[in-house]
């Protein structure tokens, strides 16, 4: 049976699965029988076809479709209603973690296009300083002195500095997401445009012989967030992608559907953006050493590395228990 077949064939019955459990969620006290009984019997095949969609189509869009659909109809079934810790734990520990995973093609995909427009823009700016000007926006290229760097450390207003860092960086990743709707085409811009920013300054810096000087100054905030627009950027290439080329499903159906696993993706990055910000408030422009600040942003990579590993292992350990089940 090719998937086209599969999923003509089983469509309907996964459309009244998720009726049913949208059912369950709002008047449980007010069930008929039947309606359980027939949450039981969905709920089964949809596992049965869950495991034919992973042996068969792993890599199709219908198989995360059935392993959200299949999760949360073990979760009603099995498990008492979480608390809003128990759903915020969860949701960090598992769903974000495999969106991640899923996904992970697309954030790369981002983080080149990131590095494209660094490295033009790097290139550019080394081989003549002057071309800083028509690659940089006028208050950037103008307000950027070298000399100064580091003149300021201890002496900023580090909580409206955080604030302000933390709101922009969010901002950057909304539009990143958003521009999914697009087509990505907007996506691909913004995460081109944001390399291109930080390639023109590092060659700027690079000109002065501040290169050691300026990368620790961004890289102990740079590393998180970095990743978290990267992620951002991810889910509104994969939007972007899924509408531009939908495959056996509507446009609209893309776009429902994506959109929901990419506004998860969006919401697991505003921790990084909170921590990020709080290094570039407080931490970045302190009065240390710069070698303190390379140790911080070693630190971030190996955080961001353990969380990616034990979510990826706790994801593993919780779908091994749960096909055990």
């Amino acid at each position: 049976m090719n998937i086209k077949q599969f999923v003509k064939q089983h469509r309907e019955e996964w459309k009244q699965l998720e009726q049913l459990i949208t059912s369950l969620h709002k008047n449980r006290r007010h069930l008929k029988e039947a309606d359980i009984d027939n949450f039981h019997r969905y709920y089964q095949k949809a596992a049965q076809h869950l495991s034919y969609s992973q042996t068969y189509y792993p890599n199709d869009d219908v198989t995360s479709y059935l392993n959200g659909l299949v999760s949360k109809s073990h979760n009603l079934l099995y498990k008492d209603q979480m608390s809003s810790l128990k759903q915020i734990r969860h949701f960090f520990s598992t769903t974000f973690i495999r969106l991640f995973l899923e996904q992970w093609k697309f954030i790369l995909v981002a983080m080149l296009l990131f590095a494209i427009g660094g490295i033009g823009s790097f290139i550019a700016v080394k081989a003549d300083p002057l071309h800083l000007y028509s690659i940089l926006p006028s208050n950037i290229a103008q307000g950027v002195d070298p000399e100064q760097l580091g003149s300021s450390d201890g002496a900023v207003n580090s909580p409206l500095m955080s604030a302000s860092i933390m709101t922009n960086n969010i901002q950057v990743a909304i539009l990143a997401f958003a521009g999914g709707v697009t087509f990505g085409l907007l996506t691909v811009y913004i995460l081109i445009y944001n390399g291109i920013i930080i390639g023109a300054l590092a060659a700027l810096f690079w000109h002065y012989g501040k290169t050691y000087e300026f990368w620790a100054y961004i890289v102990p905030h740079g590393m998180i967030e970095l990743t978290a627009i990267f992620i951002a950027g991810g889910a509104g290439l994969l939007m972007g992608y899924k509408l531009f080329v939908p495959g056996l499903y509507s446009r609209g159906y893309q776009l429902k559907y994506q959109a929901k696993r990419s506004v998860q993706l969006l919401l697991g990055t505003i921790p990084l953006f909170i921590i990020a910000g709080v290094i570039e408030g407080f931490i970045t422009p302190a009065a240390i050493s710069l070698e303190a600040k390379y140790i911080i942003a070693l630190l971030t990579v190996i955080g961001l590395i353990l969380y990616i590993m034990i979510g990826k292992l706790v994801f593993m350990r919780k779908t091994i228990i749960y096909h055990g089940s």
